[in-house]
């Protein structure tokens, strides 16, 4: 499921995915400007990051979407893929997968697939990032 397909979730909340999209489209190929701006300036955003990061605030969270995109050049990415876009009065959370083809670190193209949550506030009648939770998904063990 993108952000263009027919969701149960208030209009303004659904524009605000569009632009996470676009935004993650400017990380990937290492731009971080558009991301950390979607950020909400409080103390209690977090991040629990794909390579190992764990950070809380808005400084230390944003910064580190710094590091993270520069170590990505020429990245294609899908649109978010939502299995769960979830909205509840000012509070709201998505889950799925980002995925594309990445160049890290000035390596060749490769595949990537990222499983993500993202959790959201509305401020003063405009949403913000408040949360991001992304790793690698892990092979499956149960056979």
């Amino acid at each position: 499921m993108t952000t263009t397909e027919a969701v149960s979730a208030p209009p303004d909340f659904l524009a605000f995915l569009d632009r996470v999209a676009g935004a993650l489209d400017a990380i990937f190929v290492g731009d971080p400007a558009p991301y950390a701006a979607l950020w909400a300036d409080i103390d209690d955003v977090t991040l629990y990051g794909a390579w190992g990061p764990i950070e809380q605030g808005h400084e230390q969270v944003t910064r580190t979407f710094s590091w993270v995109a520069s170590r990505f050049s020429d990245g294609v990415m899908e649109p978010p893929e939502y299995t769960v876009i979830a909205v509840s009065g000012d509070l709201g959370l998505t889950v799925g997968f980002e995925r594309g083809v990445v160049r890290v670190d000035g390596g060749a193209p490769r595949p990537m697939t990222l499983r993500v949550t993202h959790g959201f506030r509305r401020l003063d009648v405009r949403w913000w990032l408040t949360h991001r939770h992304a790793d690698y998904p892990p092979i499956d063990q149960r056979g």
